[in-house]
């Protein structure tokens, strides 16, 4: 059932109280934020994700407080009005690994919607390791870094992750939601 606003938008006022075919009921701010989150949500986002390798090895970290809590992935994130790839690459490996990259280069483009209501489109990049040890500069959204070899890689992985492998493994660089 729909959240009746009367006509408002969620962030306006709205009377916790509101009638409807003679009953009452009450709506409360959780429901409108809900609502407002819900509606906002069904923006499609761009993310980027950068598989970075070291001596034969990539980097890997742990997921939690977000959905695939738990499961493993590489540095990433969403890209900011007017950043390049490679700019948000570099940013977002820097903020929550705490190392520079270097050798930057398009990996895979994929149509994400694994984890509704999220929709995201994908941009897959690898880059070979510059400087820095790997460690959680995010405490609440990872649990560790590591590097793991192709061949010996931790379970569950993330599924844009699993995506960028793919690309990886088999050179298609274009996945869409169908």
């Amino acid at each position: 059932m729909a959240i009746p606003t009367q006509g408002a938008h969620p962030s306006k006022k709205l009377s916790p109280r509101l009638t409807h075919d003679q009953g009452t009921f009450f709506i409360s701010k959780f429901d409108v934020i809900l609502k407002d989150i819900m509606e906002t949500d069904k923006n499609i986002k761009v993310g980027v994700g950068v598989m970075i390798f070291k001596d034969g090895k990539i980097l890997m970290g742990k997921r939690k407080n977000a959905h695939g809590a738990g499961e493993y992935a590489f540095t990433g994130g969403h890209l900011e009005y007017m950043e390049s790839f490679n700019k948000c690459a570099e940013r977002e490996t820097l903020e929550e690994a705490g190392i520079k990259i270097k050798n930057i280069k398009f990996l895979c483009l994929s149509n994400e919607t694994t984890y509704p209501p999220r929709h995201a489109i994908l941009i897959g990049l690898i880059a070979d390791w510059e400087s820095g040890e790997p460690k959680v500069m995010e405490p609440n959204k990872r649990e560790s870094w590591e590097w793991y070899s192709l061949d010996n890689l931790p379970q569950p992985i993330f599924l844009p992750a699993n995506v960028m492998l793919e690309a990886y493994k088999s050179g298609t660089n274009y996945y869409d939601k169908e």
